[in-house]
């Protein structure tokens, strides 16, 4: 009986999991959304703005940050209609690791430079200094926004549609987005995937990248 409650709780626990931990939609890239012309205007806050990621593999995981570095939004009443961001790849950081547990060789293999420079294994960020993201649509959905936009990494674009919640004020807007995942393979980030690899054994890295995205605008 007790096993039986056991594989229970256990069953509900990876369900909830998968459900809170959304796959985004991908799309080729789509037409850029307009703003009109009774729309507010916001500047990034680049001190508060990032996207956090986790990585998997079957040894484990590891989390990070990329910076948001400029970008706008712009903003109908409490209703997003168009923004631009610049994603500072060169700025992305390993959250979970020392320096004595390999933090800086993990940062400089994602992303391409010291002892990996012009390696293309993950982000390149020589070549590929920034990202970008340009919103397409958004749409409102019981109680949150479906923000769908073009995602440009490695000079690869890709529509990416996820939840997020919008706050709106006068003074600024803040969305912060579901946790949401993308396929990396999608935009050429190829290294250790199994998809594409089949004598990896146990030494792949999921394709899936976890993300989870605020940005904080003001006037």
């Amino acid at each position: 009986m007790k096993k039986n409650i056991l594989s229970l709780f256990v069953l509900a626990t990876l369900s909830l999991t998968v459900a809170c931990k959304k796959e985004a939609t991908t799309t080729d890239a789509e037409t850029v959304a307009t703003a009109t012309e009774s729309s507010a205007v916001y500047k990034v806050d680049k001190a508060t703005s990032v996207i956090d990621w986790t990585g998997k593999k079957p040894a484990g995981q590891h989390t990070g940050t990329i910076a948001i570095s400029e970008g706008e939004v712009t903003v109908n009443g409490d209703a997003v209609e168009s923004g631009k961001f610049t994603i500072d790849m060169t700025s992305i950081t390993v959250t979970d690791l020392t320096a004595a547990d390999g933090k800086g060789d993990l940062e400089n293999h994602l992303k391409g430079t010291g002892d990996k420079a012009g390696e293309d294994h993950f982000f390149n960020t020589t070549k590929f200094p920034t990202g970008t993201f340009e919103i397409t649509k958004a749409t409102a959905a019981e109680g949150k926004t479906n923000i769908e936009g073009n995602l440009t990494i490695k000079g690869i674009s890709k529509n990416v549609k996820f939840p997020a919640t919008v706050v709106a004020d006068a003074n600024g807007v803040t969305i912060t987005s579901d946790v949401f995942t993308i396929n990396r393979t999608e935009w050429g980030v190829n290294y250790a995937s199994k998809s594409l690899q089949d004598d990896l054994k146990d030494k792949f890295i999921n394709d899936d990248i976890e993300l989870k995205v605020t940005v904080k605008a003001t006037k």
